[in-house]
C-alpha cells in the first residue's frame, strides 16, 4: 500500500478521495493549498500525489513546475480539474504529470489511475512525455469535436466503466419481511440504478439523489453496493 498526498481546495473532494483511498488500504495525507502541499512534500516523500489545478494561492500546474525545477518531482503526480483544456493537459504532461483526471471523477477512473501510477517505477524523461502527450492528443482531436481532457490524455480511449451499463431487468421486492430489510433492498436497487445511469459518477449520482458525496459513499458501502466490481473483473481476466 502507498502513501498518497491529496491536494484540493474543496473539503468535500478531499474527504471523499481520502475515504475511498483509505478503504483501499492506502495512507492519505491532505492539503488544501500549495503551501500545505509543499510542507507535506518536505516532511516525507509521498508515493503519489493527486493535485488539483485551480487553487487559491498557487495553481497546480505552477506547483508541478516548481517541483520539477527543484528536483522534487520524484513521485508520479495525477492532475485533477473540472475546467481544464487539452492545452492544459498537454502542458502538465510536458512538465511531468503522470495522468489527468477530469472532474467529476468516477470511482473506476480514480482507482485505475492510482493503480497505473503506483505501478510505474520511474518518471519518463521530459522528451518522451511530450511525444506521448502529443501523439495522444493529435488523433483524438480529429476523431471527436467534443473532446474531453480524459480523451486527450488517453488518445480518445475511455477507461472501462465501473458498472455494467446494459439495461437492467425490472426487480420485484419481497414485501413479507421486516421493514428495514425491505427498505435496504429497495435503496440498494435505487442506487445501483442511478450509478449505472450516470456511468459510475459519484458527483452526478449525489446531485440526482440529493445526498452529499461523502454521505453517499458511506451509504453505498453500508448497503453493500460493489462500486469496484468492474475493476475486480478486469483484474481477474488479466
Amino acid at each position: 500500500m502507498a502513501n498518497i498526498l491529496v491536494v484540493d481546495d474543496e473539503l468535500g473532494i478531499r474527504d471523499l478521495l481520502s475515504e475511498i483511498l483509505n478503504d483501499e488500504g492506502h495512507t492519505v495525507e491532505l492539503a488544501e493549498n500549495a503551501a500545505q502541499a509543499r510542507a507535506a512534500r518536505q516532511r516525507a516523500r509521498p508515493d503519489l500525489v493527486l493535485l488539483d489545478i485551480w487553487m487559491p494561492d498557487t495553481d497546480g500546474v505552477t506547483l508541478l513546475k516548481e517541483w520539477r525545477g527543484t528536483g522534487l518531482l520524484t513521485m508520479p503526480v495525477i492532475m485533477m480539474s473540472g475546467h481544464a483544456t487539452i492545452e492544459t493537459a498537454v502542458e502538465a504532461t510536458r512538465i511531468g504529470a503522470h495522468a489527468f483526471l477530469e472532474k467529476p471523477i468516477t470511482l473506476q477512473k480514480l482507482l485505475k489511475s492510482v493503480e497505473h501510477a503506483l505501478a510505474r517505477s520511474t518518471l519518463p524523461p521530459p522528451e518522451s512525455s511530450v511525444r506521448e502527450a502529443e501523439s495522444r492528443v493529435a488523433p483524438a482531436v480529429v476523431a471527436d469535436a467534443e473532446l474531453t481532457v480524459e480523451a486527450a490524455m488517453t488518445g480518445g480511449q475511455s477507461l472501462p466503466q465501473a458498472l455494467d451499463l446494459s439495461p437492467q431487468p425490472q426487480r420485484s421486492f419481497e414485501l413479507d419481511q421486516p421493514l428495514r430489510e425491505a427498505r435496504d433492498a429497495f435503496e440498494k436497487a435505487y442506487f445501483e440504478f442511478h450509478l449505472a445511469k450516470e456511468g459510475g459518477s459519484m458527483t452526478r449520482v449525489a446531485e440526482k439523489t440529493g445526498l452529499e458525496r461523502t454521505h453517499l459513499y458511506r451509504k453505498l458501502k453500508q448497503l453493500g453496493v460493489d462500486l469496484a466490481r468492474g475493476r475486480k473483473s478486469s483484474q481477474a481476466t488479466a
